[in-house]
């Protein structure tokens, strides 16, 4: 490997890590202003999803520049591949988030039906999840990547139950199907955010190993 390859995959590096705290606030912000009815907070998380993507797309023409003009191969390559993928998914992530946001703002300063629970609980996943699959890139450490599944599986029960829960309330109360609606979309998105960092562990074997990994779901 050249040193001038090894910096500039350093550099790329860190700027995912940066971009993954950016998601991981964002993600935590969302589901806080749900659970506050804050408006305001949520506006402002919705439009600094446009700094997410420009962190995505800087991080990708970079890539596009390395690919350009150093040639990288082998293990340096997969290192690049599995960045623009990483990102991608980081990407998306953010962009549930700014749809939990956007529900926010519709649903405004009307109370819940109920206290919220699983759903905050199933954001903790999520954000663990990310921290997790992050580390398991920073560190190389394809054992971690494969275990962070399981922690979607914790999200796919949690989402299954608010599921079933709010599909009870609109039975028995109707004039709410419109706020269970909006809530079942928050708990879709954070149950899409499982998969994505799913997407990411695979990825992070294949970095690892040189391996595509099964569909670890």
């Amino acid at each position: 490997m050249s040193t001038a390859i090894q910096k500039n995959l350093n550099e790329l590096e860190a700027k995912v890590i940066t971009m993954s705290q950016l998601v991981i606030a964002a993600v935590n912000q969302s589901v806080e202003a749900l659970k506050e009815k804050n408006v305001d907070d949520a506006r402002r998380i919705k439009k600094e999803d446009k700094i997410i993507n420009q962190h995505r797309w800087d991080i990708e023409n970079r890539c596009i520049t390395l690919l350009a003009t150093q040639q990288p191969v082998a293990s340096d390559l997969r290192e690049v591949i599995a960045i623009l993928n990483i990102i991608t998914e980081l990407e998306r992530i953010g962009d549930y988030a700014a749809g939990i946001s956007k529900i926010v703002i519709v649903m405004g300063e009307k109370d819940h039906i109920k206290p919220l629970i699983d759903i905050p609980r199933m954001r903790d996943i999520a954000v663990d999840m990310i921290e997790n699959s992050i580390k398991a890139y920073s560190d190389r450490n394809e054992v971690r990547a494969r275990m962070i599944h399981s922690q979607d599986d914790d999200i796919d029960e949690l989402y299954n139950q608010v599921y079933r829960e709010l599909i009870s309330f609109m039975i028995e109360r109707p004039d709410q199907i419109t706020h269970c609606t909006f809530l079942l979309w928050v708990a879709h998105n954070i149950e899409r955010m499982g998969d994505r960092v799913t997407n990411m562990c695979e990825r992070i074997i294949y970095l690892v190993s040189g391996e595509r990994a099964e569909d670890l779901r």
